[in-house]
């Protein structure tokens, strides 16, 4: 419960400096990213839960990371990140889930996720800003990639990239749990809300 509290505090320290930077009131921050004036107003006073959309679509909005969001200043040169110390942003009902672990530095910064998706399990994720390129690398099982309603599998072994800015959904397919290594690469822009 500590560690929850502290990163929430991150994030809302992050949220509230990356919204003065880019000079957005609360109500013009809400009406961009589609977040509810009151959910905003809780996360800048380190209050609530916020779930992997909002923390998407906040980003988005903001024009950084979702890392950048929860991230607390950097610890070194070299960060070594073991998948059971990151906290999943998202768990499906079946045991699906998405883990952050970390995200490179710069003014084109790659995020670099854990996913594992039950089969028949998905999520659709809305559309990000123009010039974000995704790339999904499947470890084991067979995912469904459905990219502006076209359906693509992609196996064990097989790599897929596609365009961000346009409705996309991660289902599991098969009989067993699909593992994946997806990155977002960012277009340039603020590296970091610190």
């Amino acid at each position: 419960m500590v560690e929850t509290a502290a990163a929430l505090r991150t994030v809302a320290h992050n949220v509230r400096a990356a919204r003065t930077r880019a000079g957005l009131s609360l109500d013009e921050l809400s009406r961009r990213s589609q977040v509810s004036k009151g959910a905003l107003v809780a996360l800048e006073k380190a209050q609530g839960n916020p779930n992997l959309a909002t923390l998407v679509r906040l980003a988005d909005t903001l024009g950084i990371s979702v890392s950048a969001l929860m991230q607390g200043p950097p610890e070194g040169r070299v960060r070594v990140v073991a998948a059971d110390a990151v906290a999943p942003l998202w768990t499906g009902d079946r045991g699906s889930e998405a883990r952050l672990m970390l995200t490179t530095s710069g003014p084109a910064p790659v995020e670099v996720w854990r996913w594992r998706l039950e089969p028949d399990e998905e999520y659709p994720s809305h559309p990000h800003q123009a010039g974000v390129v995704e790339t999904v690398n499947v470890t084991s099982g067979r995912m469904t990639l459905i990219v502006d309603g076209a359906e693509h599998t992609v196996e064990a072994g097989q790599t897929a990239t596609f365009d961000g800015d346009t409705p996309h959904t991660y289902r599991g397919s098969g009989t067993q749990a699909c593992v994946l290594i997806m990155t977002v690469h960012l277009p340039p822009g603020p590296a970091s809300v610190t």
